[in-house]
């Protein structure tokens, strides 16, 4: 995809001297509000265990430079997979997955829905305010496109809102990557993370996970004596680079299969052309099984994790129920919006540690058992 073949901005601006529109738009990303506070958002592990962990900044980072790799070694445009790669998760709320789960779940009683990366075109169009000219970053066309389309698919019929997005046609090859080097991003980052809170069980990820497995022993039988820590450390680099081989290898070979010329093709082809080959599909999954089984599952994360979103779950229904109690701008927004939509907006804005102080401040500590000092019940 060529900068020079953008469709456009919403809102038409002169070209710069010496940035290509892409460059632009990541620019701008990187100096959004929402994109900062990816650093106070939890990705797996909260500060409670360490304060090494990734979080959802240093995660996308991470995305990002995984994304650079792989899209120069195919010959896409590097500067849209790095705008992509930085906007892609700066729709998250707090907590992480669970936190949007509950949300989404939230919004289902009203007749709505909460997905992050919709929310992410709402921020980027609507939230961010930046600009004399307009609200939102204004961003291409294809950056729009891709935090709407690179992870899955939508019909006009049942998004009409996104019917502008080309939701019958794939998405450019910068776009269909992102999803698989974030899966390759968290997956390793999430084993280096398990292992620094000691939650990872290593002898069954060698067993459930033959792939990684066997590279460990043949780290191992190579740097007799080294720190078992160095020697997985450099298993998961191992574990890493075979994957991202493997994306580019594979996607390659399936767009010279396809015999696309061009992005149009591309756009027209019948299925997305970047994954995994089979094995690296299978190897992948396992990993990811492993990862669910005895990481995002572990009773420490999970406990956390239903305390943090019982809070987000009666702070939602305390702002619903109560108005003038949000800043004014919200309440402002709630006067032409229904308030369930800005409640949300206005929580998944939120970094964690805030949501927790505001729960604090409107409802109270949360205690054993589900229930606020105040004694209501969670349910």
């Amino acid at each position: 995809m060529r900068a020079r073949d953008s469709r456009g901005r919403r809102y038409a601006e002169p070209s710069h001297p010496y940035r290509s529109e892409y460059a632009r738009d990541r620019d701008r990303i990187i100096h959004a509000r929402a994109f900062r506070r990816l650093e106070a958002k939890t990705q797996v592990f909260t500060l409670r265990f360490s304060d090494h962990f990734r979080n959802r900044l240093t995660h996308t980072l991470e995305v990002s430079q995984i994304a650079r790799t792989v899209a120069g070694a195919l010959g896409l445009n590097s500067e849209l997979v790095e705008a992509l790669a930085l906007v892609h998760d700066i729709g998250h709320p707090p907590f992480g997955h669970a936190g949007e789960r509950k949300l989404d779940e939230l919004m289902g009683a009203h007749g709505g829905h909460f997905n992050h990366n919709l929310h992410a075109l709402r921020i980027v169009e609507e939230f961010e305010h930046r600009y004399v000219g307009f609200n939102g970053l204004n961003l291409t066309f294809e950056v729009r496109e891709g935090i709407v389309k690179h992870s899955c698919d939508y019909t006009s019929a049942e998004f009409p809102e996104l019917s502008e997005y080309l939701l019958e046609l794939k998405p450019p090859l910068e776009s269909q990557l992102i999803d698989w080097v974030d899966e390759i991003a968290y997956n390793t980052a999430d084993l280096d993370d398990a292992l620094e809170a000691e939650l990872l069980d290593f002898d069954s990820l060698c067993r459930e996970v033959p792939f990684f497995g066997e590279s460990y022993a043949k780290v191992e039988k190579e740097n007799r004596g080294a720190r078992t820590k160095l020697i997985f450390n450099e298993t998961l680099r191992h574990v890493l680079d075979a994957l991202a081989t493997d994306l580019i290898v594979n996607t390659e070979r399936q767009v010279e299969e396809s015999g696309v010329k061009s992005v149009d093709d591309v756009r027209r082809a019948p299925k997305r052309l970047v994954g995994f080959g089979a094995e690296a599909r299978a190897q992948n999954a396992r990993l990811k099984s492993f990862l669910f089984g005895h990481v995002y599952n572990h009773p420490l994360i999970t406990e956390e994790s239903q305390r943090s979103v019982r809070c987000l779950e009666e702070l939602f229904q305390y702002y619903l129920r109560r108005p003038q109690t949000m800043p004014p701008v919200y309440e402002d927004m709630a006067l032409t919006v229904p308030r369930h939509v800005v409640v949300c907006d206005y929580i998944a804005g939120m970094t964690d540690q805030f949501l927790l102080r505001q729960h604090q401040e409107h409802v109270g500590p949360v205690a054993a058992g589900g229930r606020t000092s105040t004694g209501r019940s969670q349910k």
